[in-house]
């Protein structure tokens, strides 16, 4: 809740105008009042409303430093008449006003151009933009009359005033990479595959990845899905890295390398969070090192993400780019306690990377990690797509300690029970499917919704259609072995129970359902946990009760001045995304702590995390004005029985006609939110 002097932010309407500040009534919204550590804010205006915070404000400016924000993106953007030249009267005659100029004609043209912008505009900019214009007219009116009618200046016209503004729009709120989308679809519309992929490299590197083995958090905040179906925004956003890859062009990159700067980068793991901080520190000038513990460049989703869901070649492009940006990768190098020490004498900063690669237990009775049947997801996924896709083979004592008689994994006749009910856990049974595995349970203590929600639809919908039998509400109980070779399992059945005080539902053990199943090997995949032996304990760096390393979750400087951290090792396994969203925030945040030394945020990634607190996607609202039932365009995917037998790409994504239709359907839903701090 914030407190305010006045609001009309969302259709509540909140007056304190005349009531001692004790008494204020406060809004229900995350509204940003403080702005920063620093600063608290004098309002806050955008597509929805207007929040005053102090009563000093002057309206009639704020409007017009609001209208001025819309009349560059107006201009700039000039798809639409409405939009750019509605933009230019706003502020034109909301500029005339606060000189004291204007006139109660220019009221009256005001609203009459705010309410055609409304009903007329192109895109939800120009829609929204004048919202919060009439807002202030209407219950200011009093203000903007008296500068009329006594031809004054409004109250702080010639005053030096930070207005500080963001363009955003749902979709780009809910990734945490918060990628341009509805710019990157709009150059697909307009078959411009380079403005399209330069977009998104702006805030994500990893265009090719991002478009294959996303969980798509954007799709969950689009507009569209108020109206019939979301759009398909991954699907979209592949389409310009295949693009540049398919015709051999060279990388696009959406910004100029700046000159060498001198400063020098370590960073620990070549995952997606390190080569994120590598290629924005890069191009900011500043020499990297990325330092990789395995043979291969990658992280986890190049030994973790099967080649069906993500092929190696369409990665390792991803990775050229990032090494196109200057970037020094050295592998089979795993830094230790006594590399740390070291680089921090020798490097200007160092981030930790390292993802997290140590499989977690099952916690079951009778649960041995040396009991042969039993499989680590990470080791297992290492097998499969070390060979898959590096051809690296399996060796005789991997062979012997993992039931194998081959140098790959080959499970034929064998019955593999994964322990999950996330990505990992998704990978581990559909690998196992290709490896010819005789059957494939996934044990998952909760339900298919929740499981669908730790994936995506498509994922979960795959493998129940190559043959991955679910086995919902049920845990493993005990592992039964003979000599120390897994035999079976006992299961438990679990129902969720409704808290008849109508807190959250229990899951509850029940009595006399338990069974028992044969199993050749079990995978657990519950999670995994962060080696982190490299930091120095002398250090001390601050942890979290997940042991993983601690920071304020908004700077990414850990405890130790200079070290910093991001990805999994940071926060627990996370997506690829949100790796990618931390790294970027880290790097924009290093490069200028290592030439001021101080860590600071940039305006718009402060106004990005007050926009996440408000959240700009609101799933209640009535979406009106565009053609409803428009179909969304499915990509086509491998036949059923044919993708079972090897590891080709599942997803063969979309024609050209299919994307151009798909992109037709994004509403472009951007708007512009200001604060006055």
């Amino acid at each position: 809740m914030s407190k305010v002097y006045f609001s009309t932010w969302n259709g509540e309407f909140i007056n304190n105008i005349n009531k001692p500040e004790d008494e204020w009534e406060k809004s229900a919204y995350n509204l940003p009042a403080q702005y920063d550590e620093h600063r608290e804010s004098k309002a806050f205006i955008g597509w929805d409303g207007v929040s005053l915070f102090d009563k000093d404000v002057d309206v009639i400016r704020l409007a017009m430093e609001y209208a001025a924000q819309y009349q560059v993106y107006s201009e700039a953007c000039g798809r639409c008449a409405p939009g750019r030249w509605g933009g230019r009267i706003l502020y034109d005659q909301l500029d005339k006003i606060a000189r004291g100029e204007g006139s109660r004609a220019d009221l009256d043209h005001l609203r009459e151009i705010g309410k055609s912008m409304q009903i007329t505009s192109k895109c939800e900019i120009g829609k929204t933009v004048p919202n919060p214009i009439i807002d202030l007219m209407t219950h200011f009116e009093h203000i903007f009359l008296e500068c009329i009618d006594e031809q004054k200046p409004s109250i702080h016209y010639s005053e030096s005033i930070a207005y500080i503004a963001k363009i955003t729009a749902p979709c780009t709120d809910a990734c945490p990479s918060h990628v341009d989308i509805p710019a990157y679809i709009e150059g697909v519309r307009d078959l411009r595959m380079d403005d399209s992929l330069m977009a998104t490299r702006q805030t994500m590197p990893l265009a090719h990845v991002c478009g294959r083995v996303c969980p798509h958090p954007c799709e969950d905040a689009c507009r569209r899905s108020n109206l019939d179906e979301p759009v398909s925004i991954m699907a979209l956003k592949r389409l310009g890295a295949d693009w540049e890859t398919d015709h051999g062009y060279d990388f696009f990159h959406p910004m100029e390398k700046k000159p060498d700067n001198g400063k020098r980068v370590a960073v620990i793991g070549a995952g997606p969070a390190g080569l994120t901080t590598a290629y924005y520190l890069a191009a900011e000038g500043i020499a990297v090192d990325v330092f990789e513990e395995l043979p291969v460049l990658g992280g986890e989703v190049a030994v973790g993400v099967p080649e069906y869901r993500m092929p190696i070649d369409k990665y390792n492009k991803d990775i050229e780019c990032v090494r196109d940006m200057g970037v020094n990768f050295i592998t089979n190098s795993k830094i230790n306690a006594d590399d740390m020490r070291r680089f921090e004498q020798e490097y200007d900063s160092v981030m930790v990377a390292t993802g997290t690669r140590i499989s977690k237990k099952v916690y079951c009775d009778n649960e041995k990690m040396d009991m042969k049947g039993y499989w680590g997801a990470i080791d297992f996924l290492d097998k499969v797509n070390l060979y898959e896709k590096y051809g690296h083979k399996i060796s005789k004592e991997d062979q012997e300690r993992n039931l194998l008689t081959t140098d790959f994994v080959d499970l034929t006749g064998k019955v593999v029970v994964c322990v999950g009910g996330g990505f990992t856990s998704m990978d581990v049974v559909r690998c196992a499917i290709r490896a010819n595995a005789k059957k494939v349970y996934m044990i998952y203590r909760r339900d298919e919704k929740t499981i669908i929600g730790n994936t995506t639809y498509e994922e979960y919908h795959e493998a129940v259609e190559e043959g991955v039998e679910f086995l919902f509400h049920s845990a493993v109980a005990e592992m039964r072995d003979e000599d120390n070779v897994l035999k079976s399992l006992l299961i438990d059945k679990f129902e969720l129970v409704p808290d008849p005080n109508g807190g959250r539902a229990q899951l509850l053990k029940v009595e006399g359902e338990s069974y028992v199943i044969e199993a050749d090997y079990i995978v657990p995949a519950v999670s995994q946990s962060a080696d982190l032996k490299l930091l120095p304990p002398e250090w001390e760096i601050e942890m979290t009760s997940w042991a993983t390393i601690k920071t304020n979750g908004r700077d990414y400087m850990t405890s130790r001045k200079g070290i910093f951290a991001s990805g999994d090792c940071e926060y627990g396994p996370m997506t690829i995304v949100n790796a990618v969203g931390q790294a970027k925030r880290a790097a924009s945040v290093m490069s200028r702590y290592l030439q001021t030394g101080e860590i600071t945020l940039t305006d718009d990634e402060i106004m990005e995390d007050h926009l996440k607190k408000l959240r700009v996607y609101d799933k209640k609202e009535k979406v009106t004005g565009w053609l409803k039932g428009v179909p969304r365009q499915h990509s086509e995917v491998l036949d059923i029985e044919y993708r079972k037998q090897n590891n080709e790409e599942v997803n063969l994504g979309f024609t050209q006609e299919e994307a151009m239709s798909e992109a037709e359907r994004c509403m472009r839903c951007y708007y512009i939110a200001m604060v006055q701090a």
